[in-house]
């Protein structure tokens, strides 16, 4: 029997809760059962929405595994029922659920990775906000963290993805008319996660995404199919860059023309001749290319060719491009003769892809040689005269009394020519070819001492000795320039990447990298200057620094207000282009630097707008229950169109009490906040005996008071505390213990002291909090999820800690052991 084939995955993606995901699922499900597919329910969440419920109804619905934790009970996907029932299609819905402790596997990602493998099709669901390389860039927008992730790799596998999409304006349409959240939960749903602004951006995100896979699924169908030509798709923009003076112009130009189509791509690449020289310009231009091409959101490549406009072509058909920009020639007319250059040829290679051959300041130039230092030392050179000259004056007095044939006398002199070359480079072995023809005619070439040569085939002996001399030469010459080439490059990028490791690694980016630049080149200083009323230093490191451009030994202009001065020597041309390359660098680090100071000053105004956000929230959330029970129980009263009992009255009148008190204790929590944050809360403290503050804490929470016991030990020492504070304290960790404790368990309240602290413990029963957000529960207007109209607005925490602290005490959590949590309030005890 053969292995089982694995089943496929087919996924409905979407941009946030209620976009449909589940009911698109379901609705799917019921046609395939029409088209007499065997599909079964294996785990469907409907969150209590009634058209998702409906669906349900008619499918069959596999039963839940049960588990018990913490003493209370769950269910969860039985992955065994679904392998054993082995429907050809499988419905399970959340994919990014974390499964309870004690089932199979730790996530349902894991779950349905095990019905796959049994050879079964799963349909699932996924919010973009859930990708587990999305999970900080969601954070940042909605300033919420996802805790449930699923890997990439799960996501990117799945055999189809369809984007459930819908915009922000339906999606909190349906919200508003209760079709996602019950009630209570809609305002404050609104007010947070749900702005436009966020569901804005997480359907960008989701399109994004969902075009990236659709163009990988793409680009993998005509790789299997052969198909080389160019889809236009969409529009990919490649700009080839060859380390010249006119890239940056190039890059823009591309950018300017990828920017006219929406979500098109941009991509610069450098074709690098076999050896990695760089071809027609240098290695600091490179970089700085790169680095703008970054800046525009584009990416950069090399890639290795001898032969330039054919290695172009096949990048820009490998990666589907529509548009190939090339900067126009820099040779000069005879070599355009001679030569169809690199655009001509790229542009008849090209096929369908569009060929920009883009103009610039440095076309139709005469390409200047760059003046660099001789391959050889000048010793070698010195040498190489001297062998030219002398050597062959002695190789001739050695050769006349020997009488030797002239193809042997032209064997050794074509040896000294070599030596030459190895020794002194092209123009000595040059020298000693010419001086060698003259030799060999005059003193071995029939008729000797003359200029005159009688056998034609002499001739074309000496001819060749000539060429080929001068052929040796050249190539000793140029191997020796290329070494020389080789070995500067090698330097030039050891470097760059010692400095981009530094610079990556270490806390303070600007002043690390002038550090390092001073150090590489063993300059005095170097300042990093830029221009407002006049120059200014920006940064510097080293000695005296230079104070404006003119006083440098060298300066580099980074753009038109930053110029990098340095002192000490003056550089050559090398070393002057990997310094450009540091001034590029030392502009970035300069702009990140003020980006992170930008941010850090605007952080406490963000944090001030996210309070007021969530105040406001939380207020028109928390102040609307109790107003609204109070109103209708006082208008109840005041109706005449029934006759209340006096049980009913007085139930009515409980009503609006228990409802003011609650308001009154929520805004007193908000004054409270107000004026620990402003720093003027008042604070009178005494020696308190916790027997008399805890009774009459206890008597504050009203219907909860039923939920609490004390069990304080006899002869608690006093400690010094203010006591309405410390009431106020006790009575929101009671509180806030008794709602979330199961209605069976009672809040435990007791003490202890060690050494000069009294500590208070409030120990409750309930689903306790998951460590990573231990910190979080005492920020002000935070909540464990949105629970009922009745939670409060998430103040007793934060107020608690603040007033505890405020007395000079701690506010700490801990895990109840057997489940729960323990809230434990420290004071120092009184002298």
């Amino acid at each position: 029997m053969g292995a089982t084939s694995r089943g496929m995955l087919r996924l409905y993606l979407g941009a946030a809760p209620g976009v449909g995901k589940t009911y698109a699922m379901l609705s799917e499900a019921r046609r395939a059962r029409e088209r007499g597919k065997d599909v079964v329910v294996g785990l469907v969440e409907t969150h209590d929405r009634v058209r998702t419920a409906r669906l349900l109804e008619g499918l069959e619905t596999l039963p839940r595994r049960t588990i018990a934790h913490r003493g209370a009970t769950f269910t969860e996907l039985d992955v065994e029922a679904v392998i054993a029932r082995a429907p050809a299609v499988a419905l399970i819905d959340e994919l990014a659920h974390t499964n309870v402790p004690g089932s199979r596997n730790a996530k349902r990602w894991q779950d349905v990775d095990e019905i796959l493998d049994a050879g079964i099709d799963v349909v699932s669901t996924l919010n973009i906000q859930h990708l587990e390389s999305l999970n900080d860039v969601v954070e940042q927008i909605t300033g919420v963290p996802q805790r449930e992730t699923v890997p990439d790799g799960v996501v990117r596998r799945a055999d189809q993805i369809e984007l459930v999409d819908m915009a922000p304006e339906a999606l909190r349409r349906r919200l508003a008319h209760g079709n996602v959240y019950p009630p209570e939960r809609v305002d404050a749903a609104l007010a947070n996660y749900f702005r436009v602004g966020n569901l804005t951006a997480l359907r960008e995100l989701a399109l994004i995404w969902v075009a990236d896979k659709v163009d990988e699924q793409l680009d993998r169908y005509r790789t299997d199919h052969g198909i080389a030509g160019t889809w236009e798709a969409r529009e990919r923009v490649v700009v080839a860059l060859t380390g010249g003076p006119e890239s940056d112009t190039l890059i823009r130009r591309a950018a300017r023309i990828a920017a006219r189509s929406k979500g098109a791509d941009l991509l610069a690449v450098h074709v690098t001749s076999a050896d990695g020289l760089v071809r027609g310009g240098d290695a600091a231009s490179l970089m700085r290319g790169r680095a703008l091409v970054e800046s525009l959101g584009g990416s950069y490549h090399q890639v290795v060719g001898d032969d330039v406009p054919r290695a172009l072509i096949e990048f820009a058909r490998g990666v589907n491009a529509t548009q190939l920009v090339l900067g126009t020639s820099r040779r000069g007319r005879f070599a355009q003769i001679l030569s169809r250059g690199v655009g001509a040829t790229t542009t008849a290679l090209s096929g369908s892809i569009d060929v920009h051959l883009v103009t610039h300041e440095e076309s139709g130039k005469i390409r200047e040689r760059a003046r660099s230092r001789a391959a050889l030392t000048r010793g070698r050179r010195l040498s190489g005269w001297a062998l030219a000259l002398l050597g062959a004056s002695l190789l001739t007095a050695a050769l006349r009394p020997l009488g030797l044939s002239l193809p042997s006398e032209i064997l050794l002199f074509l040896l000294l020519v070599v030596g030459v070359a190895l020794a002194g480079g092209m123009w000595p072995a040059l020298t000693a070819a010419v001086l060698g023809f003259g030799l060999l005619n005059w003193f071995f070439t029939p008729p000797v001492h003359t200029w005159t040569i009688s056998a034609p085939e002499n001739v074309l002996a000496l001819a060749i000795f000539v060429l080929v001399a001068a052929m040796v030469s050249a190539v000793v010459d140029l191997a020796a320039r290329r070494s020389r080439d080789a070995a500067r490059s090698r330097a030039d990028a050891e470097v760059l990447s010692t400095l981009a490791g530094h610079v990556l690694r270490g806390e303070a980016a600007l002043p690390s990298l002038l550090a390092r630049m001073r150090e590489t080149f063993g300059l005095a200083s170097v300042t990093l200057l830029e221009r407002t009323d006049g120059w200014k230093i920006v940064a510097t490191s080293g000695g005296a620094p230079c104070t404006r451009p003119g006083t440098a030994d060298n300066d580099v202009v980074i753009d038109d207000r930053l110029v990098l001065a340095a002192h000490g020597r003056l550089l050559d041309a090398g070393d002057r282009r990997v310094l450009e390359a540091f001034a590029a660098e030392a502009a970035v680090a300069l702009r990140q630097q003020r980006l992170r100071r930008a941010a850090e000053q605007a952080e406490p105004l963000a944090e001030a707008d996210r309070m007021r956000t969530a105040l406001l929230a939380a207020v028109s959330h928390d102040l609307r229950t109790p107003l609204a029970s109070a109103r209708a129980a006082v208008e109840s009263l005041r109706g005449t169109d029934v006759a209340w009992s006096d049980e009913d009255r007085a139930e009515l009148l409980a009503t609006a009490g228990e409802s003011l008190i609650r308001l009154d204790r929520l805004v007193s929590n908000l004054l409270d906040m107000s004026r620990l944050q402003a720093g003027v809360l008042g604070v009178h403290p005494e020696p308190v005996a916790i027997a008399d503050v805890l009774p009459r804490a206890i008597d504050d929470l009203g219907p909860l008071r039923e939920r609490v016991r004390s069990d304080l030990p006899p002869a608690v020492p006093e400690i010094t505390a203010d006591p309405a504070l410390l009431e106020r304290v006790l009575a929101n960790l009671m509180a806030n213990a008794a709602r979330y404790s199961p209605d069976d368990r009672h809040v435990l309240v007791n003490a202890s002291w060690h050494g000069e602290h009294v500590e208070i413990r409030v120990i409750d029963r309930g689903p306790g909090i998951p460590p990573e957000a231990h910190d979080k529960v005492f920020m002000p207007f935070q909540r464990l999820g949105d629970r009922d109209n009745h939670t409060g607005v998430g103040l007793g925490l934060a107020l608690s800690r603040g007033l505890t602290e405020a007395m000079g005490g701690t506010l700490a959590l801990e895990d109840t052991p057997g489940g729960g949590l323990t809230m434990t309030v420290s004071l120092r005890r009184h002298a």
